[in-house]
């Protein structure tokens, strides 16, 4: 409750919930319901190139679908216990796939209606490239504050949370002949979580501090004192997520007819919450490190 979005539990949760138990009754995995779930993000996106109303209606109907898939791959590994490590990593690229398919539909689509990047073809393709780098930020900080929040909240097995020194770990202990595309997998994965911890130096340092003083056992009192800090940030931290990509993007397409709004917003508007949240989820990590250098717990 801490970290979910109302829309999600209201809506895509219960329908996610629904596709878990049938997937559970035909048998089939988490993974090939994420693969599922990409194929129709694709879909979604090729149908927004078409300058058409009822064809992107279309579009943002399979992308719900979609995503109500992402929900349920989740839910089906907890119910079968199927979960796997590289189950949650593809999980977490499902989305970036999607629109990766849905910025080069919007691209392709302007290239050939948009009277203005018909003059400038490259233009709209350097827009989604810049648009696309800080999307990934985006998710990427949104996603990390939420685990270190789950961290908190329930421990490290209420959390994935993870780190490139373990994620190196399970890199090394593969083999490329054995294991090619866990490998693969997990060669990208690495560098990911090398980008998070980068960008989030003092969380770094509380981190290094809270295994100095504590290993694994954060006291009580300090768990919950982080998660009162933390709780207010991850409102935050949901607009950030799909749900509110998805409106802008649908507000767009189907209401405006102008599909590069979208970039606008998010180069914008959630760029103006991505450093609001780095600034004050930093501030709060120095003062707790502060806090514990102190001997306050």
């Amino acid at each position: 409750m801490d970290t979910e979005e109302t829309f999600d539990l209201l809506f895509y949760r219960p329908i996610g919930y629904q596709w878990a138990r049938l997937g559970r009754r035909l048998g089939v995995t988490p993974n090939a319901i994420t693969w599922a779930a990409i194929f129709l993000g694709i879909g979604a996106g090729i149908l927004f190139y078409f300058n058409n109303f009822w064809i992107n209606l279309a579009g943002a109907l399979l992308l719900v679908w979609a995503n109500s898939f992402d929900s349920a791959d989740g839910q089906l590994a907890r119910i079968t216990g199927q979960y796997s490590r590289i189950g949650r990593i593809l999980d977490g690229i499902c989305g970036d796939i999607w629109f990766i398919a849905i910025y080069a539909a919007i691209c392709l689509r302007e290239d050939h209606t948009s009277g203005f990047f018909m003059a400038h073809p490259l233009l709209i393709w350097i827009i989604a490239a810049v648009t696309g780098f800080f999307h990934g930020l985006q998710a990427a900080t949104a996603d990390y504050y939420r685990q270190f929040h789950l961290y908190f909240l329930k421990g490290a097995e209420g959390s994935e949370l993870d780190s490139s020194a373990a994620n190196k770990a399970r890199f090394n202990s593969l083999s490329w002949r054995k294991n090619f595309w866990n490998k693969l997998v997990l060669l990208f994965y690495t560098g990911y979580t090398q980008g998070q911890e980068k960008r989030s130096p003092a969380m770094q340092s509380l981190r290094a501090e809270l295994r100095k003083r504590f290993g694994d056992k954060i006291p009580a009192d300090f768990r919950e004192a982080f998660r009162n800090r933390s709780k207010p940030l991850m409102k935050y931290c949901n607009i950030l997520s799909f749900n509110t990509r998805a409106f802008a993007l649908l507000i767009a397409i189907l209401v405006f007819g102008m599909p590069w709004l979208y970039f606008a917003f998010e180069l914008t508007a959630l760029n103006m919450v991505l450093i609001y949240i780095v600034m004050r989820h930093e501030r709060i990590c120095r003062t707790f490190t502060k806090q514990l250098e102190n001997g306050n717990y």
